[in-house]
């Protein structure tokens, strides 16, 4: 009886869709700001494309009249990240935002590229919320 073995494996760490790319190729591909129900904290989702250099970024939310938070990531490890960032320095929370990201490498006054994403805290999503918990 003859047994033969395979001792060829193909171990795949990556996903091929997701093959990393030079620095000079690398974007922000979504900014996604997410409310939370109070109002006073945003949930920010940043995905970037598969890097060989590890990039820096700056996120910022503004409103109309100056920047109200503002988050620097430094060489992230992740090309998918969430954040949570507060609102401070308003009486109210409610109203229009910018949410902006810069991505850089080594000059943050010189970004690659720039991601600028409107979106509005509402107090209708506070009084929706407390209706689905009275629910529960």
């Amino acid at each position: 009886m003859k047994v033969t073995a395979n001792t060829a494996m193909d171990i795949q760490f990556f996903d091929q869709s997701e093959v990393p790319q030079p620095r000079d190729q690398i974007r922000i591909e979504k900014l996604t700001p997410e409310p939370y129900p109070d109002g006073w904290r945003i949930k920010v989702s940043i995905e970037v494309t598969p890097f060989q250099e590890r990039p820096s970024l700056e996120l910022r939310i503004r409103n109309e009249q100056r920047v109200i938070a503002e988050l620097s990531i430094i060489e992230t490890m992740h090309r998918h990240m969430e954040f949570t960032v507060h609102v401070r320095g308003v009486t109210s929370p409610y109203g229009p935002y910018w949410a902006e990201c810069d991505l850089y490498y080594e000059d943050r006054l010189s970004p690659q590229h720039r991601v600028s994403v409107p979106f509005v805290i509402s107090p209708n999503a506070q009084s929706q919320n407390q209706q689905e918990e009275v629910k529960s």
